[in-house]
């Protein structure tokens, strides 16, 4: 007997009693011989005197044995793809009876996919124009500048003031560096610092508050009053190289400043062109998933709340933030993120239906591509590298990453592209 629910089975299993038995006298058995009991040489017990001072680790082996056991064929005659471990209830085992139990567990969801190829997506060619490069030249020149100490004066908009700054209360732990320099007036720096370092010369001593954003960069000082004392050390201008053939001959592999520039305009064309690719990707997703309905199991879900929930815990980490001392309520965050984490299982799920059914295939040199650039990003060798990937089965997952993006170009090329209306 059986029942369905969406994702969810359940099955009653009997198990004949003749089997229960002859399972019940190996476990009494084995227990026999390595058991010592008192006025008795060891194997020697007696069978009843076994069955009754250990009648509780007998049944608990018998059931360990026969229930997995009895399951499994269960889930293979009924041809059933399970999801997660089963819940084992309403157990009944009683001497000279039949064991019966309730199992209850998820199946992997049957898909029956819609039409896939022609989804309509909002697509524009990325353009690239030529003040989008200019722009992104004048960073490459801006990260090679030089700073030039100039004579004292007063401090102006548009210098560079270096200054030892020390915190006098307010920061925890405190702030004290002996060298730093500030862009007076620039977008970037605090105004509490434009306002106290204009009209400062070399050797001038300034007292102040800084009342720091809430979004700050660094969390110690997020939202934070802090008083300083700065002295002002020197004063700097800032010196942009020539945008010229020697400019780019010292960035790298170019002869002249066009072959850079050639370059930069194509750099910034892939960029936006994945971006756009991307979230078109992402629209046809999103069609995808609302155009099918299916049950998702629960264990899927969960599991994809988790590596949500793992990737928001190592920013934090990242950002120096201590998760542990938020005091978030995890339920309700588990809670918040399940709409989404359901949608990315279904997509993912359609997605690799898509793939068995075009059959898109991973080839060996494509995971050794990327074992290879591993290998050089972690500078170990490759054979090491392979060998810690296989081990981790991290080797399963980056073949699995490849085929959904070899899934996700192929719905992108078979996609019905449309220009959006501005």
């Amino acid at each position: 007997m059986s029942s369905v629910e969406g994702s969810k089975r359940e099955v009653e299993i009997t198990i004949p009693v003749a089997e229960v038995d002859a399972e019940t006298e190996r476990v009494i058995a084995s227990i026999q011989k390595k058991v010592k009991l008192p006025g008795f040489r060891p194997g020697k017990a007696p069978a009843s005197l076994v069955r009754s001072r250990f009648a509780s680790d007998i049944r608990q082996d018998v059931l360990e044995s026969l229930l997995p056991k009895h399951f499994h064929k269960r889930v293979e005659q009924d041809n059933l793809k399970i999801v997660g471990q089963p819940s084992i209830t309403d157990v009944h085992f009683h001497t000279g009876e039949p064991i019966k139990f309730k199992a209850e567990f998820e199946v992997a969801p049957e898909i029956e996919l819609g039409e896939y190829r022609g989804i309509v997506v909002p697509y524009r060619e990325p353009e690239v124009s030529e003040a989008d490069v200019e722009e992104r030249l004048n960073k490459l020149r801006d990260s090679k500048a030089e700073y030039a100490n100039i004579d004292p004066r007063p401090i102006e908009n548009g210098d560079y003031a270096v200054i030892s700054l020390k915190s006098v209360e307010g920061a925890d732990p405190p702030v004290e560096q002996d060298e730093l320099m500030f862009h007076v007036g620039g977008e970037d720096t605090l105004k509490e610092f434009n306002e106290h370092l204009t009209g400062a010369t070399p050797g001038d001593e300034r007292d102040f508050e800084v009342e720091y954003p809430e979004d700050y960069g660094q969390e110690r000082l997020a939202g934070k009053k802090v008083r300083f004392h700065a002295e002002v050390k020197a004063i700097r201008r800032k010196d942009l190289p020539e945008a010229n053939d020697e400019f780019a001959r010292d960035l790298g592999d170019y002869q002249t400043l066009d072959e850079l520039q050639e370059t930069i305009r194509k750099t910034i064309f892939k960029e936006r062109e994945m971006r756009a690719q991307q979230e078109a990707k992402e629209s046809i997703l999103d069609k995808l998933v609302d155009a099918h309905d299916f049950p998702v199991p629960e264990a899927f879900i969960d599991r994809q709340i988790e590596t949500q929930l793992e990737g928001q815990l190592r920013s934090l980490a990242a950002q120096g933030v201590d998760p542990r001392k938020l005091k978030l309520d995890w339920a309700k965050i588990k809670e918040a993120q399940r709409e989404r984490a359901t949608r990315d299982v279904k997509a993912s799920l359609l997605v690799e239906k898509i793939a068995d059914r075009e059959a898109i295939e991973v080839m060996q040199d494509e995971v050794d591509r990327e074992v290879h650039r591993i290998a050089k990003q972690r500078r170990e060798p490759v054979a090491s590298v392979r060998q810690a990937l296989e081990k981790d089965g991290t080797i399963r997952r980056i073949a699995g990453h490849i085929r959904t993006e070899k899934a996700l170009n192929f719905l992108f090329d078979n996609a019905r592209k449309e220009v959006p209306a501005d």
